[in-house]
């Protein structure tokens, strides 16, 4: 039998989230291997496991899987939450990148200058509650199911759901005009495998605080 994926990336949220959350939802045990110096992350590009000397990596089925989107779409269809067919697959293509998007601004924002990071915080509130947020609460409500794709759990909606948790970090209330997308949160929130995920102790990240932005920033040299 395989053994477990093991994950190498920092000891924090970063790129390698959304795959610790998706392996999560799948009910899929993994390790964790932490880049915590420079010296780490030298030692895996100069043996060869970075394809193109990034992180995340992950082992799988005797691959070393390198580029957030390839890991993801392997993991999904694997473990049957890319859709039954291909036009389901594009739909979830279609919201995960939206919400990739939405995530990528949120998680860079500690990185950001300090002078920035107020306007910056404005505009990403302003892009969830007019661009985002209105069309997954649409979707659900044309869709009529408690899904966002088919009527069965997907990746779109795991990552909605990560999505969801970190713009209410942002803004607690930011979901007060989506009913939808609350009772939707509410109801992914208790699937076993993610309230599990979601309970303390678990492999979830929290939030990059100073002292991990200033570790990250040695580790890449930014």
């Amino acid at each position: 039998m395989a053994g477990k994926p093991k994950l190498h990336y920092t000891k924090g949220r970063g790129k390698m989230e959304s795959i610790r959350w998706l392996l999560a939802a799948a009910g899929v045990e993994f390790e964790e291997e932490f880049i915590e110096t420079k010296e780490d992350l030298e030692k895996l590009r100069n043996d060869g496991s970075l394809l193109f000397q990034q992180v995340p990596m992950v082992e799988i089925d005797g691959m070393k899987m390198v580029q957030t989107r390839a890991i993801l779409s392997y993991i999904a269809a694997k473990y049957n939450l890319y859709g039954k067919d291909l036009k389901e697959r594009a739909w979830i293509d279609m919201y995960v990148e939206g919400t990739t998007d939405l995530m990528g601004m949120i998680m860079y924002l500690p990185f950001q200058p300090a002078d920035t990071k107020e306007k910056n915080l404005a505009l990403i509130i302003e892009r969830v509650t007019t661009r985002y947020f209105p069309v997954y609460e649409k979707a659900l409500k044309d869709h009529g199911h408690d899904y966002l794709v088919g009527n069965k759990l997907s990746w779109a909606d795991v990552h909605l759901l990560e999505a969801i948790l970190m713009a209410e970090e942002c803004k607690p209330d930011i979901l007060s005009a989506f009913p939808l997308l609350q009772a939707f949160k509410g109801r992914t929130s208790n699937i076993p495998t993610i309230k599990k995920f979601l309970q303390p102790g678990s492999q979830r990240k929290p939030p990059a605080d100073e002292k991990f932005v200033a570790i990250v920033r040695k580790i890449f040299n930014i």
